[in-house]
């Protein structure tokens, strides 16, 4: 099998240096300061002064966050292993002579962690619907879940996987377009794309029982969970996870390999402890780490679309669902007539 690396294009900001008032006394020194970092690196932050103006004290930050206090202009090294991944804005708070000015940079921290490739054996191919814009695949207590998207055609599902058989469907109000799904407490947690809404259902009758706001202006992508925690993916590189009792952030990572960070991230599953996530339009699984976003290894599952039927519908890969009983994972995709049971070599 063709070993598969995922390409993302990372923009890059570029280091600038630049200070709010009085540009021309101060700057944060640019020597030796890289634009890609790793988390087992140090940066060593020091204030240009050409002008030998008297300084006080600075305070530096990232995003934001307090990294530490300089006493007058001393140079001091800052480890990285702390901070997430992802774009650190940097601020230098000069203080001089009874005021102060801000001067900025930025740079970016990636994984130091090379993924893995995987392999695996396909164990049983099944039938699928054809029909089904696949967004969101789960099994709870046996039964396969499934959650459909498309304007007026999106659904929630229970399906017998074994031969495809769809045994109960309800269909969501033609103005909203179904995404992620989930369980948890009893409960069913199905997003929308676009409409900042989710829905949540009696997990036996799947009747809906209520309606939640995003907790911010963002896309419904996919959805699972953890035993703690609702965990959503909203088409970017960012994973959010929630509070399931309020659907508030809690906290967030950004997923990033050795190299770049990985946007589009779709269809969410918790295995083993792990977050994999489907990445829209590579026919790839992720293998990401929930603690820091790190990207530990890479499915490629790009050959199992050749195996489906072709027609003018057919989609990317997307829907992972861990059946624990056999331990075991399902794939499919958006109107694929098929679904793979594959075990992990």
């Amino acid at each position: 099998m063709k070993k598969y690396k995922i390409l993302a294009i990372t923009i890059l900001t570029a280091i600038t240096w630049n200070c709010k008032e009085q540009k021309d006394l101060f700057s944060i020194d640019s020597n030796g300061l890289k634009q890609v970092y790793k988390p087992n690196e140090s940066i060593n932050l020091s204030i240009l002064n050409e002008n030998d103006v008297p300084i006080d004290s600075v305070v530096y930050f990232s995003n934001e966050s307090k990294l530490g206090t300089a006493v007058k202009n001393a140079k001091t090294t800052f480890k990285l292993d702390q901070l997430p991944f992802g774009t650190q804005d940097i601020k230098a708070l000069v203080y001089y002579e009874g005021k102060n000015v801000e001067c900025f940079t930025s740079f970016e921290i990636v994984s130091n962690i090379t993924p893995k490739i995987l392999e695996y054996t396909i164990l049983n191919t099944y039938n699928h619907d054809l029909e089904a814009y696949t967004q969101g695949l789960e099994f709870h207590n046996g039964v396969l879940y499934e959650g459909t998207g498309q304007r007026g055609e999106s659904t929630l599902r229970k399906t017998d996987y074994k031969t495809g058989n769809v045994s109960k469907k309800i269909g969501l109000e033609p103005q909203y377009f179904g995404e992620g799904i989930t369980f948890f407490n009893g409960k069913i947690y199905q997003l929308t794309w676009q409409e900042k809404v989710g829905f949540i259902y009696n997990a036996e009758t799947l009747e809906k029982e209520k309606t939640f706001d995003y907790f911010k202006d963002i896309e419904g992508w996919g959805l699972t969970h953890n035993d703690k925690y609702l965990i959503m993916s909203d088409g970017s590189n960012t994973i959010y996870f929630l509070d399931p009792n309020t659907q508030k952030l809690v906290k967030s990572i950004n997923v990033y390999t050795d190299t770049s960070k990985i946007e589009q991230l779709n269809e969410l599953e918790w295995i083993d402890g792990k977050i994999w996530a489907n990445v829209y339009q590579k026919d790839a699984i992720a293998i990401i780490n929930p603690e820091n976003g790190a990207v530990e290894a890479v499915l490629n599952l790009a050959e199992l679309k050749s195996k489906v039927k072709q027609h003018p519908e057919v989609d990317v890969l997307n829907g992972i669902a861990y059946n624990p009983a056999t331990k075991t994972i399902f794939v499919t995709g958006k109107n694929w007539d098929k679904m793979f049971e594959i075990k992990i070599k």
